[in-house]
């Protein structure tokens, strides 16, 4: 190996520590005030006590219960409408001709290009309309379809051999049951990394849910922690910090137990 390639592989790694020390670093500081007591928020001191007393407060100062089961019901019901769509739709692009299709999957693809932000606006004009203003079912609706799922799901079937759908409609399967038998289970690998994404992104997200919801019933955990670290609760480093890791902390332990299969579905899937 040349003194170029040992030098370019020390810079990867160098470069590799020092972001994932950025990435840390936050998370570290989190860690360390919300399990000592406000004084230490700013110094840092080995024999500083440990205390759980920032995470009773805040429990006890904002409604997190409520906000953690009103997230689990918006990021299940955008998973489940996202399975149901994008499946179907992209078994149709797959293995179906009709007039138009061309054209169709075009359009899937460039609302790709679309910022979700761009419809915020017309998004909120169909919510009130239909009177789900303030609802959990407002703050998932929009999300229920996904180009990108769409368009990773019918590349995956595309890759299915014509084989197999052929044996099992020879053994008296429905068009449905092709599905479910055949395209679905050979493409699960994709499904769990598509899946992984899609809990993790809607799980943060923060602008479609504080302009849809206005009161406790309805604001999931980003708008709630937001509510909470607000100026008129006073600043209180440890025990935002606590919140921020209550927040987080369904995310980092679904990350930790799962990293294994989170990588190697994408490794699987081959993001095509």
């Amino acid at each position: 190996m040349s003194f170029a390639d040992r030098s370019a592989g020390a810079i990867e790694t160098v470069g590799a520590w020092l972001l994932g020390l950025i990435w840390i670093l936050p998370l570290a500081y989190a860690v360390w005030t919300a399990f000592h007591p406000s004084a230490y928020a700013t110094r840092f001191d080995l024999l500083a006590p440990l205390t759980l007393a920032n995470f009773v407060a805040a429990w006890e100062a904002a409604p997190f219960g409520r906000y953690l089961l009103n997230t689990t019901a918006i990021v299940t019901m955008i998973l489940a409408g996202q399975f149901l769509v994008c499946t179907l739709a992209a078994y149709a692009f797959a293995r179906y001709s009709f007039p138009g299709k061309s054209l169709l999957f075009a359009l899937v693809l460039m609302q790709l290009m679309v910022m979700p932000d761009i419809l915020i606006v017309e998004n909120y004009r169909t919510m009130f309309g239909l009177g789900l203003v303030d609802t959990i079912g407002a703050v998932a609706l929009p999300y229920m379809a996904s180009a990108f799922g769409i368009f990773l799901l019918r590349q995956t079937f595309m890759t299915v051999p014509k084989e197999l759908e052929e044996a099992a409609i020879v053994e008296g399967c429905s068009t449905l049951g092709v599905l479910w038998r055949v395209y679905v289970p050979l493409a699960r690998p994709v499904f769990v990394a598509y899946g992984l994404v899609s809990v993790s992104h809607h799980w943060n997200n923060f602008l479609w849910p504080l302009i849809v919801t206005n009161s406790v019933e309805t604001r999931p955990l980003t708008v709630g922690l937001a509510v909470f670290s607000s100026t008129d609760q006073g600043i209180d480093w440890s025990i935002i910090s606590a919140a921020t890791l209550m927040t987080a902390a369904p995310l980092l332990v679904a990350f930790l137990i799962f990293q294994r299969a989170f990588v190697q579905s994408f490794l699987r899937a081959g993001i095509r």
